[in-house]
């Protein structure tokens, strides 16, 4: 069996007070199929880097395996496939080629066209094909399903399905489920790692947090009675004291060693009740730390004739592009620029898991999942007739897809959209119109 044993890891861009990894240890089968998952922004792609060993960092990583990326990176694209294959695994055979060209259920004179002839997903399979056939390899493998087909995608199921010693960064539910076997979790402040697959650990996630928010409500209470009960004895001990040096008439007066007794046991008490406390709030400082509040978003849609629209006057139209090229400037400007609330549009954005110092940065500087969330979040922010989404969730991460899944049941706006993800398809949508077959 051989590891990648990660210990102590902490890592923080130059100029960040903002640590990505603090204080991370575990160990990896090579073995194992790996899911990895995360919020955008949380550092998905910054641990990939880190394997490769492209940053400087705190700690160690030891490995006994190559670690290399897909997509690979290919200088000159204007060759046979068949010799990009060759300088990625200089040492397969022929056969072996083919015999992974097969398993991807695909014709072998693919081989033998030009790689910048092929289409998107036929290079895809091309470099996977490379990849796996390199020796003593370790794959990282970043979003392979992007801008797929769903023959293509279910061809990659079926290969990946017969491989072992991955990472897999992938937003598609099904995808990740039919594939892993253990999932790699970045959460907010630790890295975890569970067997099994997406739903699996879906599952699980939600079962700890729920116990989480019951122990913080426990606690909670705990702290209010403890506290009051505290304040009393204080104030009673202190009466007490004082009562000490007082007459209650001219004949008796109080007994003061008893008194100074009991105020000094009310004390004690009181002391006692503060030390519980301090306990109960470090319990809680201990919880929810991980806990991923999925507040639901809130589309507003205009509302429309309830009679089948054929033609419309004054239709308004909220449009996400499939692309996020372009996209730059700070958020207010880009608020300011497109006509919307900047406190719903930025409240939006916190709820799929901007923190705050995604705030200060310029959207140019933004990773393409954060890119996405802007359009998406303005969108939202519109009131409108038809949203109208192309393509609006490459890039997005598991948990934000399911906010909005959550998000267009809950408020039924009417929506246009083209999407890969079969789950979210099958989830939303009342109608589908498959193109794929179409002449």
């Amino acid at each position: 069996m051989s590891l990648i044993s990660v210990n102590n890891l902490t890592f923080e861009y130059d100029g960040s007070y903002n640590k990505i990894f603090e204080d991370v240890t575990f160990n990896i089968d090579t073995n194992w199929k790996l899911g990895l998952i995360g919020r955008n922004g949380k550092g998905k792609t910054t641990f990939l880097k880190l394997l490769q060993g492209k940053y400087k960092y705190k700690g160690s990583i030891s490995k006994n395996v190559d670690v290399c990326y897909f997509p690979f990176e290919v200088e000159n694209k204007n060759r046979m496939a068949i010799e990009i294959v060759n300088e990625i695994a200089p040492n397969a055979n022929d056969w072996e080629i083919i015999k992974e060209v097969n398993l991807l259920n695909t014709a072998p004179e693919i081989l033998y066209r030009n790689f910048n002839l092929l289409s998107g997903g036929e290079q895809v399979k091309i470099l996977l094909i490379g990849l796996f056939l390199k020796e003593n390899n370790f794959l990282l493998i970043d979003e392979p399903t992007n801008h797929l087909d769903s023959e293509t995608r279910n061809n990659l199921v079926h290969y990946l399905e017969k491989k072992k010693g991955f990472i897999l960064v992938s937003h598609d539910r099904n995808f990740l489920d039919k594939v892993v076997d253990h999932i790699i979790a970045i959460n907010n402040t630790n890295i975890e790692i569970m067997q099994g697959n997406f739903s699996n650990w879906k599952e699980n996630k939600e079962k700890k947090d729920n116990f989480e928010i019951m122990q913080n409500e426990k606690l909670q209470k705990d702290i209010d009675r403890l506290e009051i009960a505290s304040k009393n004895s204080a104030k009673w001990s202190d009466e007490a004291e004082n009562g000490k040096k007082k007459k209650y008439n001219s004949e008796t007066t109080i007994d003061k060693g008893f008194v100074g007794h009991k105020a000094s046991k009310m004390m004690k008490r009181s002391k006692v009740m503060e030390q519980r406390i301090e306990k109960a709030i470090n319990e809680k400082t201990n919880l929810l730390r991980n806990v991923d509040r999925n507040e639901p978003l809130k589309i507003i849609p205009l509302v429309s004739n309830k009679t089948p629209l054929v033609l419309a006057n004054n239709l308004k139209i909220s449009y996400v592009s499939q692309s996020t090229e372009g996209l730059k400037g700070e958020l207010k400007a880009f608020s300011r620029e497109n006509k919307i609330d900047e406190s719903i549009f930025k409240a939006m954005l916190v709820k799929m898991g901007f923190a705050k110092e995604d705030f200060d940065k310029n959207i140019q500087d933004m990773s393409e999942g954060q890119k996405k969330k802007v359009l998406i979040a303005k969108s939202i922010s519109e009131q409108a007739n038809i949203y109208i989404w192309d393509e609006p969730l490459n890039y997005i991460d598991i948990l934000t897809r399911i906010q909005i899944e959550e998000s267009i049941l809950n408020c039924k706006p009417t929506l246009i959209f083209v999407e890969h993800d079969e789950t979210f398809i099958k989830k939303v949508s009342t109608k589908i119109i498959n193109l794929e077959n179409c002449n």
